[in-house]
């Protein structure tokens, strides 16, 4: 098997702490990155939830609140209230 080499650009401390690990995990880190290039091969996609961080109003699960606070206010339960300013800002 012939073998050709991946060349990357990591932040210094990152690739300290990447080596470090490798070293307690009883790996160097070519052995590492080819473990995940091996995983990413077999499994045909990235082997782990890459996600973007987005505004938590939006969250499902603030978003489920929200409507069946609606649902609540219109079936008569509650009351609603002025808006609170945020003092924060």
């Amino acid at each position: 098997m012939a073998l050709a080499t991946i060349t990357s650009r990591v932040d210094t401390e990152d690739k300290k702490a990447f080596d470090l690990f490798c070293s307690e995990a009883g790996l160097n880190p070519s052995t590492a990155i080819n473990m995940f290039v091996k995983a990413v091969l077999r499994e045909r996609r990235i082997p782990f939830e890459i996600t973007v961080k987005s505004d938590p109003f939006y969250d499902r699960e603030n978003q489920e609140y929200i409507l069946k606070s609606v649902r609540e206010l219109r079936d008569g339960k509650g009351a609603a209230h002025e808006l609170i300013e945020d003092s924060n800002e």
